[in-house]
C-alpha cells in the first residue's frame, strides 16, 4: 500500500490557543497549515482542563471560558482551511532530501512542510494523583482531576482537595451548583490568588461551604460508587461523606517526543530568538508555553504576539522569492479578501 503524505506549508504541533492563532497569522501570509494534537479536539489546555472556567485576560474580551475562546479562534481561522490531525502524537521529525520537514505521528500520519511550529504548551498534561489506594475504581464517576462540565456536579456533595488556584477556583465556581462543597487542605494556608482565598473564607463564614484542615487518607464506596473520603486531622481519622472528590494536586507535564526533535533544550523548554521565535534549528519555531527567553510570561496573549513574529519569519522560508509586505487588516483589501470580509459592510461575509 502506498504511503499517503500530506503536503502543506507549515505543520503546527499543538492545537491550543497558540497553535490556533498561528494558523491565522500564517494564513494572512499565504501559508497553509496542518495541525497535530494528542487531544481529540482543538483547544489544548483550555479545552481539556478548564473548558468552563472563566478567562479574564484576553485583550478586549472581559471574560470568556476556555471553550468559548477555542470556538472564537476556530471561527477566526476558518477562512484559511486548516487541516487537523487529532488524537495523534507527533512522534518523529526528520529532514527530507528535498529540504522539507517530515512529521510522522504515532498513528502513521505523515506530513511534509517547509516549516514546523512547536506550540505544544508544556507537553501532555498528566494530573498528580493523591498517594492513596483505590482511586482507580472511582475515576470518572466519583473521582475527578478536572472539570469538563460544571453541570455534572449540580446537586452533588463535593469534596475538593487542594490549596492552589484550581482548587479555590472550583470551590467558588461549583458552590452555587452543588448541594454541599467541602474544601480539604492539609494546612490553613493557600497558594491561590489572594482574592480567591478571601472569597473562600467569606463563604466559610457564611456557612455556604465547609473548610477542613486535614490530610486525605483514603476513599470509601461500593461497586464503583463513591460514598466518602477518609481524612486525618489532629483528632484522628474520620469520614467525610460525599459522592464526588475533585483532587487538584497539580499537573505533571510530559514533553514527550518533541524533546527528541533536535532543537536545543533548556530545563525542558525550548530557547528561541525573540525576533522570530525560531529555535536553534532554522525552519523550526516554538511559540507559547513550550518556549523560553528572558522575560517570558506564560500568558495566552504572549503566545499571540509570538505567533505574529513567527509568521513573518516563516514567510521568508515558505515564499523565498517574494518580498514581505507589512499590512493592517483594517485597511488592506488584500488581507480582507483573504478573510472573506465584505468591504461594504465591514464584516465577514
Amino acid at each position: 500500500m502506498t504511503e499517503t503524505i500530506h503536503q502543506t506549508d507549515a505543520v503546527i504541533v499543538g492545537a491550543g490557543p497558540a497553535g490556533l492563532f498561528a494558523v491565522f497569522e500564517l494564513g494572512l501570509n499565504d501559508i497553509t497549515a496542518h495541525l497535530v494534537d494528542i487531544l481529540d479536539r482543538p483547544g489544548g489546555q483550555c479545552a481539556e482542563l478548564y473548558p468552563e472556567k472563566p478567562i479574564y485576560d484576553i485583550p478586549a474580551v472581559p471574560v470568556c471560558t476556555g471553550a468559548e475562546l477555542t470556538q472564537r479562534l476556530m471561527e477566526q481561522i476558518k477562512p484559511f482551511g486548516p487541516v487537523f490531525h487529532l488524537g495523534q502524537m507527533a512522534e518523529k521529525l526528520e529532514k527530507t532530501e528535498s529540504g522539507l520537514w517530515r512529521v510522522t505521528t504515532d498513528r502513521g500520519t505523515v506530513i511534509e512542510a517547509k516549516v514546523v511550529v512547536l506550540a505544544a504548551g508544556g507537553g501532555s498534561f498528566v494530573p498528580k494523583k493523591p498517594p492513596i489506594k483505590g482511586l482507580e475504581a472511582y475515576e470518572g464517576t466519583g473521582v475527578f482531576y478536572s472539570v469538563k462540565k460544571m453541570d455534572a456536579f449540580r446537586g452533588r456533595r463535593i469534596v475538593i482537595a487542594g490549596g492552589g488556584d484550581s482548587a479555590l477556583d472550583w470551590v467558588l465556581n461549583l458552590q452555587p451548583l452543588a448541594s454541599e462543597v467541602t474544601l480539604l487542605h492539609r494546612r490553613d494556608e493557600f497558594r491561590a490568588a489572594p482574592d480567591s482565598v478571601t472569597r473562600m473564607r467569606r463563604l466559610v463564614e457564611e456557612g455556604r461551604i465547609n473548610l477542613k484542615i486535614a490530610q486525605l487518607m483514603g476513599v470509601k464506596g461500593e461497586d464503583g460508587v463513591l460514598q466518602g473520603v477518609v481524612i486525618k486531622d489532629e483528632k484522628g481519622e474520620s469520614t467525610l461523606f460525599c459522592d464526588a472528590l475533585l483532587a487538584f494536586y497539580g499537573l505533571t507535564m510530559k514533553l514527550g517526543p518533541v524533546a527528541g526533535f533536535g532543537v536545543a533544550m533548556e530545563n525542558e523548554l525550548i530557547p528561541v530568538n525573540t525576533a522570530s521565535f525560531e529555535t536553534s534549528v532554522p525552519g523550526i519555531f516554538a511559540i507559547g508555553d513550550i518556549n523560553t527567553y528572558p522575560g517570558k510570561m506564560k500568558l495566552i496573549l504572549s503566545a499571540f504576539h509570538e505567533a505574529a513574529l513567527m509568521a513573518k519569519k516563516a514567510f521568508e522560508i515558505v515564499h523565498p522569492g517574494r518580498k514581505y509586505r507589512f499590512q493592517y487588516t483594517t485597511s488592506s483589501s488584500d488581507l480582507q479578501g483573504k478573510l472573506g470580509v465584505d468591504e461594504s459592510k465591514g464584516k465577514a461575509a
